[in-house]
């Protein structure tokens, strides 16, 4: 039985008099998988990885990163792991070269062949000092310094932040190989898009808990399908169906959003209603995400409100 990259469970931990940062937490990525961990600018995300990275000491709960403690055996961990964060701090008066260099020293080196690859991948000019660099090509740097190192585990807090949508799929491409090469691999991201593409498995965190965990296939029940559909008799009835949520209706046009439970029922219904065209759109990860939280990050209770209906 292998052994999971990392495994959490009741994580606590709290900063000061009644600031909980991490409310008992559990999260589980397995060897080989690609697992997004998702949630809003205070939720927890970047202490989680914190304390994975040992930079932080959990307060109550266990903790397991590559079937070691990342506080006790932090000097052996970094060797098998590559962590990137999303604000970049690098030495200004080195090269590119000199940090991707330096970096991969402290894990015990790169493969030269990939480390060229890859600055060619993400079209990065390694004799630049760092102070010359913009912020995307800061973010290359760490980049190519993480996927250039021969490890089992990446950390990636927020990536791709700063880079343009070209570079964007080049990272995800290498994510794609890595994945290929049973890596395993912890992304945070705001970019749902992008999380979509690339994981396995997603874990939403709210209020420092995890809120769900599963396949994305698994959390679309939390979402509603969108329906766009034209018909040849009389659809305003539709606004009155089981299910149905934020239904507009205009001459046998009508656009709404239907609870996964109803969607089979529905379609029959439109079914008699002579459908000349439709189509359905199922649940994005953003709507997904959008279910547990309001617009300003706020929580927000799925079982009370109306559903999001995808833009178009």
């Amino acid at each position: 039985m292998s052994v999971s990259a990392i495994a959490v469970s009741g994580l606590v931990k709290d900063f000061g008099s009644g600031t909980r940062a991490l409310d008992r937490l559990d999260l589980k990525v397995e060897t080989g998988e690609v697992h997004g961990f998702l949630g809003p600018n205070g939720s927890g995300k970047t202490t989680t990885i914190r304390v994975l990275l040992g930079m932080l000491r959990a307060d109550a709960g266990n903790v397991a990163l590559l079937d070691g403690d990342p506080w006790r055996d932090s000097v052996e961990l970094h060797r098998r792991l590559a962590y990137v964060p999303g604000e970049v701090n690098l030495w200004p008066n080195l090269t590119g070269g000199e940090v991707i260099d330096l970096l991969a020293d402290l894990r015990g080196g790169l493969d030269s062949a990939r480390r060229e690859d890859l600055l060619e991948r993400f079209q990065l000019d390694p004799t630049k000092k760092i102070r010359a660099y913009s912020k995307g090509n800061r973010q290359k740097v760490a980049l190519v310094a993480a996927f250039a190192s021969d490890v089992e585990l990446y950390l990636l807090d927020e990536p791709t932040s700063g880079l343009d949508p070209l570079m964007e799929a080049v990272f995800q491409e290498v994510v794609q190989d890595l994945r290929t090469a049973g890596r395993s691999i912890l992304l945070s991201s705001h970019i749902l898009s992008e999380v979509e593409a690339l994981c396995d498995r997603v874990t939403i965190i709210r209020s420092g808990r995890a809120a769900e965990s599963g396949t994305f296939e698994e959390l679309r029940h939390l979402t509603r399908t969108s329906v766009v559909v034209d018909t040849a008799r009389p659809i305003e009835s539709v606004t009155r169906w089981v299910g149905v949520h934020d239904a507009h209706v205009q001459d046998g046009h009508a656009e709404f959003s239907v609870d996964a439970g109803e969607l089979n029922r529905v379609l029959e219904r439109l079914v008699n209603l002579e459908v000349r065209s439709m189509t359905t759109s199922p649940p994005t990860l953003e709507e997904l995400f959008m279910r547990h939280y309001g617009e300003d990050g706020s929580a927000h209770d799925r079982t009370s409100g109306p559903g999001v209906v995808a833009t178009r």
